[in-house]
């Protein structure tokens, strides 16, 4: 089992396989069906197979330490080790058939007609300056409307996230997750994790601080990810895309979650070129992030989850690690649009 799990995770599979026998096909299926089960659980299946685990595991540890004992030998130790490694296998596998054979599907760069040159500062200025914009000029009717507390009660967004994904892909439409609270949202809070998808049960769990005007755009990031787009960038990606072709609160969440990556991109000079165009109401919104942030993170906890994060990404195959976050600015800034930020999806496609 561990040879067979170590072959799956290391044997190179040509993308265009896995899109047209994986994330096209089977994964839609696996979602549609997965989805809307964890959907009617109130609680998240995350904490219940975790917990689970941990208390085989510690089961299992002492049994084999005090079989040890008795008999004098490490054997039962070595057997415990054996079947913890088996049962890993196992898991492995497991989340390579239900999700994470995703990493491994066609780039979003290959997907779409990319035909502007990779973006210097100034443009990337450009594009931070006309997120400001917006955010000046949605600012009031959003707050006005208001957000949607359940995201899937939404149905601009749910709109426009099927709208979205079949636009970039010939799949069937994934269904929404709803947010879930997770035993691990102190986790989040102290780590500045905003959400996550559960690949076994394809899940989502969302942190408990999240600001209502923030809460769109990591609903249709998450949502993403369910759909079949593993990759950071390309979640942000999808779900700035969905989110911006909703109604003024979706709308205004994209421009801010845009807003916030493009200034953590830029040097000090940039960025302040940035939040001195600001009004007062969208700098009051991006100050009330810092300080839910600030308020609840560890940063020893937080750098040490992030560099984790950072090496499961690479071991993934995305080679960028936690920085193809960023490069969501890269696809909006080389991608071909036609009005109303719709891309333009390639006509011939070797994966097609």
């Amino acid at each position: 089992m561990v040879a067979v799990a170590a072959v799956a995770g290391l044997t190179p599979i040509d993308p265009g396989t896995i899109e047209r026998r994986f994330s096209t096909t089977v994964y839609p299926a696996i979602q549609r069906t997965l989805t809307p089960l964890s959907n009617v659980a109130p609680f998240a299946l995350f904490d219940l197979l975790t917990l689970a685990a941990a208390i085989v595991f510690v089961v299992a540890l002492v049994r084999a330490v005090r079989q040890a004992r008795r008999e004098r030998r490490l054997r039962p130790v070595f057997t415990m080790v054996a079947r913890t490694a088996t049962a890993a296998a196992m898991v492995y596998l497991a989340f390579l058939l239900l999700w994470g054979f995703n990493y491994r599907r066609v780039p979003m760069t290959e997907r779409l007609v990319m035909d502007r040159p990779a973006p210097a500062t100034e443009a990337v200025v450009t594009l931070g300056l006309e997120s400001v914009q917006r955010l000046n000029a949605l600012h009031a009717a959003a707050h006005r409307i208001g957000w949607v507390v359940d995201p899937r009660d939404h149905a601009a967004l749910l709109d426009a996230y099927a709208s979205v994904q079949q636009r970039l892909s010939d799949a069937p439409a994934a269904v929404p997750g709803r947010l879930k609270r997770s035993l691990y949202g102190a986790y989040f809070r102290w780590t500045s994790v905003d959400g996550m998808v559960n690949p076994f049960a394809l899940e989502v769990l969302a942190n408990p601080d999240l600001l209502p005007f923030e809460r769109p755009f990591v609903a249709a990031h998450e949502w993403a990810h369910l759909a079949g787009y593993a990759d950071e960038s390309e979640a942000n990606f999808v779900g700035w895309l969905t989110c911006v072709r909703a109604d003024p609160p979706s709308q205004y969440s994209a421009w801010l979650s845009l807003y916030w990556q493009i200034a953590g991109e830029l040097g000090t000079k940039e960025r302040m070129r940035l939040w001195d165009a600001l009004e007062e109401g969208p700098r009051a919104d991006v100050q009330a992030i810092v300080e839910r942030l600030r308020r609840g993170q560890l940063p020893l906890l937080r750098n040490a989850s992030w560099r984790v994060y950072d090496q499961y990404l690479r071991a993934n195959r995305v080679e960028e690690g936690i920085r193809s976050y960023g490069q969501v600015i890269t696809l909006l800034l080389r991608a071909r649009f036609e009005d109303g930020w719709v891309p333009v999806r390639q006509t011939t496609a070797p994966f097609q």
